[in-house]
Parts: C-alpha cells; structure tokens; sequence
C-alpha cells in the first residue's frame, strides 16, 4: 500500500501549515480565544481566501473535489496549531451533511456562504439522555401544512454559540430510540423561537446549549428524507469522528515534539534531562503511540470510502479506540515530563492535553466504540 502524499497533497500540506506557521503561534491563539465566539473572523477569512473551506465540495459546487485525505492533511495541521475556528462545525459536518444529503437547492443556498467564509454552522444533535447514540432523539419536527414545527433542546452544540445556521436532528415519527422517523432540518440560528446559551469549553472552543420552542420551518428545510435520515447522520459523524482522529495526530506529534524539546533544554544536575535513559524510554513509548495513531487515522480516511457501512463504521470506530488510548497516553507523558509548569495556563502543552481529553469523548469515547468493534466481530 502507498500511504506517501502526491505532489498536490504535499502542497496543500506546504500551504496550510505555512499559513498557520504565520498566524497561530501560541500567543496568537490566546487573542482569538478572547475574541467574540472565541475564534478568529480575520483567520477564518484567510482559511477561505487559500480555498480550505471549498476543499471537499465537487468542481460544480464551486469547491475542489477533494477527498478524505486532504481533509486528513488540513485537520492534522489544525491539531497541531491548536486551531480555534470552526472548520470541523462547518466544513466537515454541515459541508457532509449538503454533500451526501442536500438537494441542488439547497446545495445553492448554502455551498458558497461556507466556501467563500461569509456563514458558519452548527451541528445540534446531543441531548441530555442521548449519550453517544445518535438515533436516541426526542426533539419533535411535527409536520404542518406549510413544513414542520422543531421543538427541544440541544447541548454542547460545538460552535453553536455564533453559527449563522443550525443542522437540527429532530424525530417526525416513533419512539424516542427508534431507528426510524429520524429527519435532519436546516435551520436559521436566528429564526423565531430559538434560544441559544453560549459557553466556552475545557479545550478553548466555545459551545451552546440550544432550546427550539415552536420553530417554524418550510419543507425545504429537510435533508434528504425525514423519516429516515439516520444512515445520513451516521455517515456525516463517522468522517466527523475521521476528522477528529487526524487533529488528535496533528496534537499528539506536536506534544511529542515539544516534550522533546523541553528535555533537551530543562536542566537537573546540571545536565539536560534528556539524556536521562528513563525519560528517553518514555518518549519513546509516546513516539509509538503517536504512530499507532497515525496509522488508524489513514485507516479511518480510507474506510470513509468503504461502500459497506457496518464495515466502515466499525473501522473508523476501532481507530477512535485507539486514538483514544493513544491521546490519553501522550497527553498525561508530555504533562508529566514537562512537570510543575506543565500544569500551568502558560505553556502550551496542557492545552494540547485538554483538546486530546475532548476529542476523546467527542461522538463516542473509548469505551463505547470499543465496545462497537467488539460486536460487530472486530476488524477481521
């Protein structure tokens, strides 16, 4: 198998990390954590300007036609920057959601606002009883005359506090958890009866918990169909979950290298720590499970092009397992060898950590797609 990058891919990977080389340092960051929404409107412009917003959408739909794996090369540059702008909100999952489910319509309303950085998106699907199951939902789209009336409530909608429009999991038929009657509707973030409470998170994102009361929306507001849109929402968070585990890559070997860093540089002794054989046995251990990462996050690319769901779900789900283990591992070293200042706000490596404790449990922890790989019979 060849896993090396084409010519193309290495330039895309040459430009997003030149680009974030000139506009994320650390102190950088920490003024666009205090910005409105907690993240830049003059990088996520330039993000837009280089053509990152338009990378996965086809020639037609104004975009490049590119695959998972220049998705794989922007997240991983984005983990390692400790990126704050919604690109996976936005670009990953409302862009899958328009590009496996919308209709032409649609795509026209929606595709150039993300492309050219003028709108952003959210993604409301958890609720308070719902966990990781993404089909437990009773938040109701009630059909009327004219289109549907949303009623619920949402939490920890990542970037929901400043999205100008909203992608609602909401139920038009059945039980709580069942399978079927599960519709996803696109929905203005300031239409009538939308509340919206804004917050930041752990890792420096910001979040909001969202309450639809007798929120009116036309026919055309539904993705796909209404009453089954779970194997479209399965499908749009398995490359959210994908996205996920190439920024937890782009994380961990950045921690590895600053860790490195800061133990050829920290003395005890008079002599720099790094040439303590213990701590070069734990860095080593960290480099392995950094390249164990790595290695299921390509699988996780390529399984996105799996035409068999189970057997893509399951793939993508043994790589959150061990991005989880991973991430867990290489946060709690770079911690512990950094020592006292590692636990501080100052330096960048417990950010790192927090970001890796996030993903971790962002649409399933370790335990829970662990447990998905066990019954679906493993990988082979």
């Amino acid at each position: 198998m060849d896993c090396d990058l084409s010519v193309e891919q290495r330039l895309l990977k040459e430009s997003i990390d030149g680009l974030l080389t000139d506009s994320y340092d650390f102190d950088s960051r920490k003024k666009y954590m205090a910005e409105k929404g907690g993240w830049s409107r003059a990088v996520w412009s330039k993000l837009a300007d280089q053509g990152l917003l338009g990378l996965p959408f086809s020639e037609e739909d104004g975009g490049f036609g590119a695959g998972g794996v220049e998705t794989m090369i922007v997240m991983e540059a984005m983990g390692r920057a400790l990126v704050l702008e919604p690109y996976l909100a936005t670009g990953v999952i409302a862009g899958g959601f328009l590009r496996h489910g919308a209709s032409a319509a649609q795509k026209a309303a929606h595709l150039p606002a993300i492309i050219d950085g003028s709108k952003t998106f959210a993604f409301a699907q958890l609720e308070k009883q719902s966990r990781y199951d993404l089909f437990d939902v009773t938040t109701s789209a009630k059909a009327t005359g004219n289109g549907y009336v949303i009623d619920g409530e949402k939490f920890v909608v990542l970037n929901g506090e400043n999205a100008d429009t909203l992608i609602v999991t909401a139920r038009t038929g059945g039980a709580q958890r069942d399978k079927s009657g599960i519709g996803v509707f696109i929905v203005p973030a300031t239409a009538a009866g939308v509340t919206r409470k804004g917050y930041p998170t752990q890792d420096g994102l910001h979040a909001a918990d969202i309450t639809f009361t007798g929120v009116a929306v036309g026919r055309d507001a539904a993705i796909g169909d209404p009453g089954n849109a779970l194997p479209l929402i399965e499908r749009v968070v398995d490359e959210a979950r994908t996205a996920l585990c190439a920024e937890a890559v782009g994380l961990m070997d950045e921690s590895l290298k600053t860790t490195v860093e800061y133990l050829k540089t920290r003395k005890q002794f008079g002599v720099a720590i790094g040439s303590f054989q213990s701590l070069q046995h734990r860095a080593a251990d960290m480099f392995v499970a950094l390249e164990q990462a790595r290695s299921m996050s390509m699988l996780a690319t390529m399984a996105n092009e799996f035409e068999d769901a189970q057997e893509r779900a399951t793939a993508i789900a043994a790589a959150k397992v061990q991005i989880g283990k991973s991430g867990k591992f290489v946060g709690q070293q770079s911690v512990q060898l950094h020592g006292g200042i590692g636990m501080t706000m100052e330096v960048k490596i417990g950010h790192y950590f927090k970001r890796l404790s996030m993903i971790e449990s962002t649409f399933g922890d370790t335990d829970y797609h662990l447990r998905r790989v066990g019954e679906s019979g493993g990988l082979v």
